[in-house]
């Protein structure tokens, strides 16, 4: 059993060490993983310059150190690292929460196994819910003990029995405080009000944070919903995009511009 794990808070990240403890019993796990902190990067890919790798060992772990982002990793993991396709591939345990259709699209966690179950790895993404203030220390000291367990019963269940039919991913969300109970659910619109605040720099000029307001709730049966409820939030996604739309129906918008449809 080969497990390839990553994240997108870096190296150092307390969470990567707990996830590695979590699934060192299930299989050999191969750890590559960005240098550096690359949260909220997506599925960035680095197209564009070179990739270095170096090998480390950290918190008592071989790492594959990649000069790159979490998609980068898992390309590097899979065909540089393991030299084929991870039966699992596991990206977290990220330092804060990833809900809603905002962090499918743009958290570096959740990217990088949609990337793996891209290539054809059984794939988890799998973040701690904490408060701002410490989602961006690595050396977090938080307890993962309960997200370790979560994780590897979860991963236990995958590697047994696969994923269910038309499932590529599990994106799962562990609570601060957890009520020990897990709710299956979907994804939210939204988790951020979303905000610029434009400063001044020491020599007047205008720059900008782009930050936002966590939502306080959304609708049941949402991740957001179990999340803030207590519940281990477990989404299932699929790398398929493609709305789920009558498509004759969709054609007949286009009627008119001439155009064979």
């Amino acid at each position: 059993m080969k497990i390839l794990l990553t994240n997108d808070d870096g190296l150092y990240s307390a969470g990567l060490k707990a996830a590695y403890t979590a699934l060192e019993s299930i299989g050999e796990v191969f750890v590559v993983a960005p240098a550096v902190q690359k949260s909220g990067v997506g599925r960035s890919l680095s197209i564009m310059e070179p990739i270095r790798v170096s090998e480390v060992t950290v918190n008592g772990m071989k790492v594959f150190a990649v000069d790159g982002t979490p998609t980068d990793s898992v390309i590097v993991g899979i065909y540089e690292v393991i030299g084929d396709i991870p039966d699992l591939t596991v990206c977290g345990i990220n330092l804060g929460e990833n809900l809603s259709t905002e962090a499918a699209t743009t958290s570096g966690t959740v990217c990088a196994a949609l990337e793996a179950a891209t290539h054809g790895s059984m794939a988890i993404a799998i973040s701690l819910q904490m408060p701002d203030i410490t989602k961006f220390e690595l050396t977090s000291n938080d307890d993962f003990s309960f997200a370790c367990r979560v994780l590897k019963d979860i991963a236990q269940v995958v590697v047994d029995r696969g994923l269910p039919e038309g499932v590529d991913l599990l994106n799962v969300n562990v609570p601060a405080k957890p009520n020990g109970k897990i709710a299956i659910t979907k994804l939210a619109r939204r988790m951020y009000k979303v905000s610029v605040e434009k400063r001044l720099d020491p020599r007047g000029r205008e720059y900008f944070w782009i930050h936002g307001e966590e939502v306080e709730d959304a609708e049941d049966g949402t991740d957001i919903h179990a999340l803030r409820s207590g519940y281990v939030s477990i989404t299932p996604l699929s790398i398929d995009l493609t709305a789920k739309v009558n498509f004759g129906k969709f054609r007949r918008w286009f009627d008119g511009l001439g155009w064979e449809v």
